[in-house]
């Protein structure tokens, strides 16, 4: 049975837990035939606590609210100028485990910096994309039945100084980096829709390497 094409969805700006609901909604909703979407937003200000999460590495949220959530990972910020690329995907029909969509999702993210011009890499045991040392993107899942919801955010113009109230996904000090920085002047919806291209791209190349393996 052929795979029906993902959808790519542009949601502007959504709170944060709108949207989070909404992902766990379509999730439980899913039969076996259901294309899988990919959704590109940017939240208002927020913090969001992975299930592993731990208060030490919350600083000084101040104003900024902090939601506990249900996807891996420890603390990170979302805010206005940052990219969610939100991946609701069925990781079985698409013949990826849990490492193999990581890897896709980081692949993704440099191959989409490397058109930029950025050189970017990953880091093992510590999910995400760098430059140099400061990281420019996070991941975060929730696998449920064999499907996916959450996904990355790449920081493409955001105030960066609410990082400076956590400790980033758990690493005390840890740098971070924005387009912005390195001359990109792409809005958050162009930069999603490259990367959600690029995305669907890589998951087409691994169905199609993965057939008869």
């Amino acid at each position: 049975m052929s795979q029906p094409p993902i959808r790519i969805e542009y949601l502007g700006r959504t709170e944060y837990r709108q949207t989070w609901r909404a992902m766990q909604d379509f999730t439980n909703a899913r039969e076996p035939d259901t294309a899988d979407e990919i959704w590109i937003t940017e939240h208002p200000p927020v913090f969001t606590q992975g299930l592993n999460g731990r208060a030490e590495h919350l600083l000084a949220p101040g104003d900024i609210p902090v939601v506990q959530i249900d996807r891996g990972g420890q603390v990170t910020y979302h805010g206005p100028g940052q990219l969610l690329l939100y991946c609701l995907l069925d990781i079985v029909r698409l013949g990826l485990g849990v490492k193999g969509l990581v890897a896709q999702l980081e692949k993704s993210v440099i191959d989409l910096l490397r058109a930029y011009d950025i050189s970017a890499h990953g880091r093992p045991g510590a999910p995400g994309v760098y430059v140099d040392e400061a990281k420019i993107a996070a991941l975060g899942l929730r696998i449920r039945k064999g499907c996916c919801y959450h996904g990355l955010s790449l920081n493409v113009d955001i105030d960066p100084e609410p990082f400076s109230r956590i400790n980033p996904c758990g690493y005390q000090g840890l740098a971070v980096t924005r387009l912005l920085d390195f001359g990109v002047s792409d809005s958050v919806e162009q930069v999603g829709r490259k990367l959600a291209a690029i995305l669907i791209g890589n998951l087409g190349e691994k169905k199609s390497g993965s057939a008869g393996s």
